[in-house]
């Protein structure tokens, strides 16, 4: 099964097509995760930039950020979406005093900081009542840093987990 790596081309396709000219150049790699446990010790092993993915396995996104440009970049913004075939896991790079990280469930449309909340309506002893949830993780669409300044030459990464569908 190769949706989610044919989808990961398809976003390096996208990337470079939305850098043009611009000094934040972006670098994507897909990479497959595998969880064992020995002796009551859990480890992972990472393969970089597997051939074939399954349903189940576990892949990390990362995106490394580098200011290509011969100035400071301030409030530079990263977006990567969920990669279609799969659910976002969580492990999404945190905010730090130089970034922030937000999240989007509308397809990139909106933004903001987890936990995610939605507005519903539900029939609650007969009656319509409107209240505010949080938005279960998987549901997210997007993942967006937020970098504050990004000097010359500087490099950042981000990543986050997502499962094969």
């Amino acid at each position: 099964m190769n949706r989610p790596l044919l989808a990961l081309c398809a976003l390096l396709t996208c990337a470079a097509l939305a850098q043009g000219s611009s000094p934040l150049k972006l670098t994507l790699a897909q990479d497959l995760v595998t969880i064992t446990q020995k002796d009551g010790k859990t480890s992972e092993a990472v393969t970089p930039m597997p051939s074939t993915v399954r349903p189940g396995d576990l892949l990390v996104e990362t995106v490394t950020a580098v200011n290509g440009g011969a100035g400071v970049l301030r409030n530079a913004g990263v977006t990567l979406p969920v990669p279609r075939g799969t659910v976002y896991q969580g492990n999404a790079t945190a905010a730090t005093a130089r970034w922030t990280t937000t999240f989007s469930i509308d397809g990139g449309k909106t933004f903001a900081p987890a936990p995610l909340m939605e507005r519903v309506t539900v029939t609650e002893n007969g009656k319509s009542v409107t209240k505010d949830v949080v938005v279960s993780p998987s549901r997210y669409t997007h993942v967006r840093w937020t970098v504050a300044q990004l000097n010359k030459d500087e490099s950042l990464k981000f990543s986050f987990r997502v499962q094969v569908k």
